[in-house]
Formats: C-alpha cells, structure tokens, sequence
C-alpha cells in the first residue's frame, strides 16, 4: 500500500460522528483555555520544524504526484477532529512547500517574515475585522488611516498641519490599503480614467455614461497608458479592466540603464499631440504616464522628475509604481534615488516586498486628498455617504485588517532597523556582483539599483568571442554590421538555451534557488536573452553563501555545458 493510500485510509477512519454542540465549540473559545494553548503550540511546533528540517528548497515529490494528494473530487461529507486535520496539513501541505525564507533562497520578491507577523496573522484572523464599515472595523479603520497618513507624508512630504487635518478626515482619503500592487495599480488608474473623462456640463462623465459616451463626448477614438518596457505585467491586465484593451498600453523602449528612455517618450507624446491636432475628432487621451521605481525585473528607477514633468506637459495622470522599491523612503539617504516622486498624482507601495510583511498587501497613495472622489460609492446597508468607513473609496468590498501588519512592524523596527535592514541589503547586492564580476564564467547584464541582479552563465571562450563581436561593430563599416548582428543573434540564442538547461539543474539540486526572465538588452541590439536573477534582501543572507551560491552554479554550469554545449559553440566560434 502507498503512503497515499494509506494516508487516506487513516483519513476515513478518523471521520467521527457531529452534533450542533461540537460544532459550537469550534466557533468559540475552547471550554478549556489550555486546549486553545494545546491546539496553538502545535501550529508553531508545526511551523517551526518546517522552518528547521534540512533538505532542499522545495520537497522531492513530483508535481504529479503533488497533484494526486489533491485530487479527491467531492467534498467531505462527514467531520473529522481538527488535530487529524492538522496532521494531515503537515503531511500533505507543510511538508510540500517552499522555503521561500531560506537565506539560499534568493530568486523572488518573496522572502522571510519577522517570527511575530506569524502572531500577528493569527490575530488578524481571530479579531475578523471587516475594513469596509466601521460596523465591522471599529479601532481597525483608524489604524488604516494612521498607516495611510504614514505613508503618504513619506511620500509627498507635505506639512504636518495637513496631516493633522486630514489623518482622520472622514470626507476624504488619503489612499488605500489593497490586497496586493496590482490592485493598487489598478485603483490609481481607474482614478486617472475617470479624471481624463470627467462630468462636464450636460455630460455626467465616464462613470456614468461609459467609455463609449465618453469618447464620443470628449472627441476621442482611444485612450492609452504609458510606461516603461520594463513596466510590471499588471498594467496589460488593468488596460483591458478599464477597457482601454492592453493594445493601447504603450511600453516605451528602455535605456542601457533598464530605465525608461526619455526621448523616445518624448517623441511618442509628440506623435500623439501631432495625431491630435490633425484629427481633432479622432484623438488620442493619454490618461496616464507611468514611472517605474523598482522594475520587477531588474530593480532600477525611472527617472521620476523628468517623467513627471512630460506627464504635466501632456495633462495626464504622473502615477509611480513603486511597489518593489517605495519602501526604502523610510530612510532619507535614499530619497534621492526617488527624485521627483512627490511630483506624482498616485504612488504604489507594496508591503509584503520590503516592508518584510507577509504576502500580501498593497497601498496606493494619492497627491490631492480629492482624488478618490473619483471612484467613490455609497449603499444604504453600509458605506453610507455621511459615514466613516473606508469603503466608501475602494474598488475592492471585504478586506481583512491587513494595515495591523505594517503599522505593527514599522513601530517594532522603527526607521532606525529599516535602515540596517537596507544596508544590509545594499552590501550584499554588492557583494553578488562582485563576486560576478570578477568570476571568468559569468557576464553582469544589470548595473542593480535595489537588489535585483541579473546576469548569465558565459563560459570565459565564448565571453571573449562575443567582445570580439562587439568591438568589430563598432569598428566595421556599415555594410559588415548586419552580419556580424546575426552572428551574435546566433551565439546568445545558444547561451540562452545553455542558461535555460543550467536553471533546470539548479532547481533540480535544489541546494539554493535564483529565478529566471527574459530581457531584451541595448548591449546586444536588442536580443531577448536569458538571464538569471537574483534578489537580495533576506537579512539572513550572508556573504559567504552567495560564494557558495556562485561556486556551485559554476559546477552546474560546466557540467551542462560540457555536456550538450561546447561542441555546438566551438563550431560557431572557430567558424
């Protein structure tokens, strides 16, 4: 008999018989407070040796095989005792999931959480706080706005008699907390939508009459977003939300710098003016432009006052998505790598990046406290118009007291642990690219600003060729270019097959873990490569296993490429 089969014979014969009373016991405080200690003690022991156990990131079973322990198509009839089931959670959840806290794991956004967050979340379920209405959010909806207020004054910097006037204004807000950065997202630009289409004499505005109408009124055949090609993949699905369709979301080309290219949105913004004034029925709205300080990818910065100043230009909505790096303006060292953001309209904040909260939670933050007032609602069973709730101004109904996390953890750390936690991130982001930079098989593709750092595996041979090809593009008269172009195409089409193989080993050792993307590179003309990457911000993380880290992708690497490999590069290369 399997341990499958076995595990859910165990599991029928632990069904046992139901009355109105047991059911009733699960809903309140155990009769006994120590049977709530018992039950809790063994969640953390649970936790605990997860956290604890040797072995690799991820669990040796298979994905098929993971997926046959889930494949019971009827839902349970009968009850079971809840410590069956908690067994059964470890043996079957628990056990197969990943490490993400890991100090060798460096390959996502996602990352370790301080120990008490776990605390927390168990408070967050046990209070059960609605934050739509007051009714069901008492206390919670006050720690929001403080949070909001926090943030916000992070953020755009106004005067503190501001935020003493409106911390706790029930007639506006300030921003949101939302269930993650695409929601954000999503809110900041459904704002600038409806901003770009307001009510209007006898026309009542977009929210009313819709984009049809509102097209129609206004003279327009479209409307777009911009922003960067580095730009997070949420824009593509808010677009087609909104209805605007992800064909009229226009991602501008990047710099050697990852960062947008600012002539080249220059010239797009020129384009559109010039369509506009020639088919003044059939124009063009640029609803909104998108600055990007932290990309997903490579983790660089727009440049946020230049951006800010073309979307002024152009009368459209400056939003920053700075979910991946808004954080680090908790420490004023930093705030110049953000220069220009309080010239934005909306700002985008991701918690559970790197303000160490659990996944997920997402914050979007206004300029003008008005704002919201662009997608705000009533009902008349909650969200009255006289209220206070805070759902009056969310795209989102039910939420959980999410904000408890943030405020905890920002009173625990302070600015002054930030700080430290941000150095430490720094340092060994700088240490991984050291390491890198000096190694012979390695190529840098990324020059990191916050902790995101890409590079490939490049056997020294083909590194050298691929300078060789280089330095003849630029030395070579222009009828040779193309072909030396092709050349190229043609080795790191190769590098990115031998890159892809090398990720697939390193899962499959499962000693440590780095992610994997695609980005077109201007040193290469373009070319989508294959790069791995990497993500530095567990404080565990030390120095000497991001060594470890490198020394063993370098085993991997050889023995790949040795394997399948340099027989085919030796043939391009001493062609």
């Amino acid at each position: 008999m399997s341990k499958l089969e076995d595990l859910n014979r165990n599991q029928r014969k632990a069904n046992i018989e139901i009355d109105m009373e047991h059911l009733k016991k699960l809903f309140i405080m155990p009769d006994s407070p120590d049977k709530f200690v018992e039950f809790g003690t063994e969640l953390l022991d649970m936790i605990h040796s997860f956290f604890q156990e040797n072995g690799g990131i991820h669990s040796s079973i298979s994905l098929n095989d993971l997926s046959k322990l889930f494949s019971d198509i009827n839902i349970p009839r009968d009850s079971q005792l809840l410590k069956n089931v908690l067994i059964e959670i470890k043996q079957k959840i628990v056990a197969h999931s990943v490490k993400v806290g890991s100090p060798y794991y460096i390959g996502h956004m996602t990352s370790v959480v301080p120990y008490f967050m776990v605390l927390l979340e168990m408070l967050i379920a046990a209070l059960n706080q609605n934050q739509i209405k007051i009714e069901t959010a008492k206390a919670s909806t006050f720690v929001e706005r403080e949070l909001i207020s926090w943030m916000h004054m992070l953020v755009f910097k106004k005067p503190e008699k501001y935020y003493k006037a409106n911390i706790q204004n029930r007639n506006v807000a300030l921003g949101n907390v939302t269930l993650d950065g695409t929601l954000a997202n999503l809110t900041a630009m459904k704002v600038a939508r409806n901003k770009a289409f307001p009510a209007k004499d006898n026309f009542p505005g977009i929210r009313s009459s819709g984009i049809f109408e509102a097209f129609q009124y206004y003279g327009y055949a479209k409307a777009v977003i911009i922003v960067s090609q580095r730009g997070h993949y949420s824009f593509g699905k808010i677009s087609r939300i909104l209805g605007i369709g992800d064909g009229n979301l226009i991602k501008i080309p990047v710099d050697t710098q990852n960062k947008m290219d600012l002539e080249k949105l220059k010239c797009k913004c020129d384009e559109i003016n010039e369509h506009n004034l020639k088919n003044p029925t059939k124009k063009i709205k640029i609803i909104s432009i998108v600055g990007i300080a932290g990309t997903t990818e490579t983790g660089n910065i727009d440049n946020l006052a230049e951006i800010g100043k073309i979307a002024s230009k152009n009368k459209a909505h400056f939003h920053v998505d700075a979910a991946w790096g808004g954080s680090l303006l908790l420490v004023e060292e930093y705030r110049y790598l953000f220069n220009g953001i309080e010239s934005a309209d909306s700002v985008t904040i991701d918690a559970h990046k790197l303000l160490y909260a659990p996944t997920a939670m997402g914050m979007v933050l206004f300029k003008s406290r008005k704002d919201l007032n662009n997608i705000r609602h009533t009902s008349n069973y909650i969200i009255r118009r006289d209220s206070v709730d805070l759902g009056r101004f969310t795209i989102e109904g039910s939420r959980p007291f999410s904000a408890l996390k943030v405020w905890t953890i920002l009173k625990v750390f302070g600015i002054a642990g930030f700080s430290m936690l941000f150095e430490h991130s720094f340092d060994i982001t700088c240490v991984l690219r050291g390491i890198v930079e000096r190694h012979c098989n390695f190529e840098p593709m990324n020059k990191p600003e916050i902790f995101i750092f890409n590079y490939r595996y490049v056997p020294e041979n083909v590194q050298r060729y691929l300078e060789m090809m280089i330095k003849k593009i630029k030395l070579e008269g222009q009828d040779n270019v193309p072909k030396i172009i092709s050349d190229l195409k043609i080795v790191n089409s190769l590098l990115n097959d031998l890159n892809i193989e090398i990720h697939k080993a390193i899962r499959e050792e499962d000693t440590s873990f780095v992610s994997r993307t695609i980005i077109d590179s201007p040193k290469y003309c373009s070319q989508d490569l294959v790069v791995l990457r990497a993500i530095t911000v567990n404080p565990l993380t030390t120095p000497e296993i991001l060594k470890e880290i490198i020394d063993a992708q370098n085993r991997i690497g050889l023995k790949v490429y040795n394997g399948d490999f340099s027989s085919k590069f030796k043939k391009i290369i001493d062609k």
